[in-house]
């Protein structure tokens, strides 16, 4: 097996004297899919932004893409990793192609004087139709849909070539309709890039690709359970991780949540 792609070794995070992770461990392989579930407050923005190079550990190790923070430029770090952030707004009036092209550059708007070249270009168009977004290649940012918005973000984040991709909540505001269009094409990633390893956070079962391959469930900063996704999105880890009696089903590859009813006296 090749080197993991991320590897998180026993890492504490405290910020302001109190414990926001405590103990994590995670290790993703090139061609695995996580999910990274919890309620608010377990700590899965604090870990996606260590493995997105942004924060240090206060204990521990991370490596990723095969470099240990605090030995890397994590500038340089980020580079090759394709984040996508719903919240994430471009500079100035960009178009759905030109919003994908800032992806080679890592900014929020394009550079002045700077030129793609005629394979950026092509790459660009090439993600644009991907993630199904041809009959919107010239559309202005601002006019888009919030789950066309989605759409572009992931071909953005994949402009460069990462062999990680990170997903903070991508379906946050869409309808059915925008996060079903949004999930099929994530789960598409897998045929066409199939080296890719990705990691996807969500308070909702109902937001995972059926490509899901694995799963980690926190609360409190603490691990409750991680590993293979059938292992770990059970019916006990899940009531254990929201601290509530819900029951899981799984059908056709996809994930929903039942409620238990109370026993009446």
């Amino acid at each position: 097996m090749t080197d993991p792609v991320l590897n998180v070794s026993d890492v504490t995070v405290v910020r302001s004297g109190s414990p926001i992770l405590q103990g994590v461990s995670l290790t993703v392989h090139a061609g695995e899919h996580w999910a990274l579930l919890g309620p608010n407050g377990a700590g899965k923005t604090t870990l996606l932004r260590m493995l997105g190079a942004f924060e240090h550990p206060t204990k521990g190790a991370v490596e990723v893409l095969g470099k240990r923070l605090g030995r890397v430029d994590m500038r340089a770090l980020r580079a090759g990793i394709g984040h996508v952030d719903p919240r994430h707004m471009p500079s100035g009036t960009l178009t759905v192609r030109e919003v994908v092209l800032t992806g080679a550059t890592n900014t929020a708007a394009l550079i002045p004087r700077w030129q793609a070249s005629p394979e950026q270009l092509a790459e660009a168009d090439r993600l644009v139709d991907l993630l199904g977004l041809s009959h919107r290649r010239d559309a202005d940012w601002q006019i888009l849909s919030q789950g066309q918005r989605g759409r572009t973000l992931i071909a953005r984040a994949l402009m460069p070539s990462p062999r990680l991709l990170l997903l903070d909540e991508p379906a946050t505001g869409l309808d059915l309709a925008g996060r079903e269009q949004l999930l099929e094409r994530v789960d598409l990633l897998q045929r066409t890039h199939p080296e890719l390893a990705s990691v996807l956070v969500t308070h909702h079962l109902e937001e995972l690709p059926p490509g899901t391959t694995h799963a980690m469930l926190l609360r409190d900063g603490r691990t409750v359970a991680a590993g293979a996704v059938d292992e770990v999105i059970t019916t006990a880890h899940i009531s254990t991780c929201f601290d509530h009696p819900v029951r899981i089903l799984r059908d056709e590859g996809r994930w929903s949540v039942r409620p238990v009813q109370p026993q009446l006296n």
